[in-house]
């Protein structure tokens, strides 16, 4: 009999915050740097908008507010003339931890390359999904290994259209940051789990809230593994708990603070475990990482296997 399935629910996907993830520091620092711009300065006068706002009546999403005011500074501030140019090269600067990019091709290689796996398609897809600007995280060395599967984050506009798309409307080569394309918060991060888990990323004609059978979704939960570095990434992770993923947190090497905020994470049953910000090859990130994406592919093998053996009848036998 056929497979009657939209997908062959052969990808194990790898699903990662970026800041304090992938990288030492918040990716905005260069941004500051470039500038010469006060962060405490920006960052204070984000904590009082929606105090600011409040008072003309309009109630904002504190998690993504900070976006305006990136927008605010790029028109009238000391980010005069930011653009999305700019935040590309930006990312040029970043630092990631130990064993990165490396790992993300090891990790591939491990499955792709491994004749067991590869006689029934089973692949690795890596996907980063921020509350930070996309086109820095495009600009970055981790790119090229992301890029292919989906990147997602915080993108801006420099020339809006106009009424009617006015055919007329001048379009610089480069603009200033104008209008927010796309922003993400922590709770809204669980969408791009889902188009994930649907295959809308792939196949635009699927509609991410259109109701969707499991056995018909590209990649099911407990084929992803989501990794990031705090409490703020609660409702992801309970997602690919609630459907039997797995569930991995990061905290800086020596730093104490931190640790005890993922373990507490850990007590909680928020994650499944958690080890230090380092990707190279024998840490126990690597192995965890590693030993877990193995298990997702032999239980993907063996699912394989046994749909195979109830599909042969068995062979003719003499009679006497």
């Amino acid at each position: 009999m056929p497979n009657t399935h939209a997908f062959e629910q052969n990808v194990i996907a790898l699903v990662w915050d970026f800041d304090k993830t992938l990288i030492t520091d918040y990716m905005q620092a260069p941004l500051f740097r470039r500038y010469h711009a006060d962060s405490a300065t920006f960052w204070r006068e984000v904590d009082g908008l929606e105090a600011y706002y409040r008072k003309q009546g309009v109630q904002v999403n504190r998690d993504t507010i900070y976006l305006n005011h990136i927008i605010s500074w790029a028109q009238h501030g000391p980010f005069r003339g930011l653009n999305n140019k700019i935040l590309t090269e930006m990312g040029t600067e970043l630092q990631f931890y130990p064993g990165l990019p490396d790992f993300f091709a090891k990790i591939k290689d491990a499955i792709e390359k491994n004749v067991i796996y590869t006689n029934f398609g089973i692949k690795v897809e890596h996907y980063i999904v921020s509350t930070g600007f996309a086109a820095t995280i495009r600009g970055s060395i981790i790119a090229p290994f992301a890029e292919p599967d989906g990147i997602w984050g915080a993108e801006f506009i420099e020339h809006p259209a106009l009424p009617g798309y006015n055919p007329k409307q001048p379009q610089q080569e480069l603009g200033v940051l104008s209008q927010i394309a796309c922003a993400l918060d922590n709770t809204s991060k669980t969408r791009y789990l889902f188009e994930i888990n649907k295959g809308s990323n792939k196949y635009p004609e699927i509609d991410v809230n259109a109701r969707m059978e499991e056995s018909n979704r590209r990649i099911p939960f407990s084929q992803m593994i989501y990794i990031a570095d705090g409490p703020s990434d609660v409702p992801a992770f309970s997602i690919v708990n609630q459907g039997l993923g797995h569930t991995y947190a990061i905290y800086p090497r020596g730093d104490r603070k931190a640790m005890r905020q993922v373990d507490q994470l850990r007590a909680d049953g928020r994650i499944q475990m958690y080890g230090e910000a380092d990707y190279s090859e024998g840490s126990q990130t690597y192995l965890w990482l590693m030993e877990h994406t193995q298990t997702i592919a032999e239980e993907i093998t063996r699912g394989k296997q046994d749909l195979i053996r109830k599909s042969v009848s068995a062979p003719p036998r003499h009679l006497g």
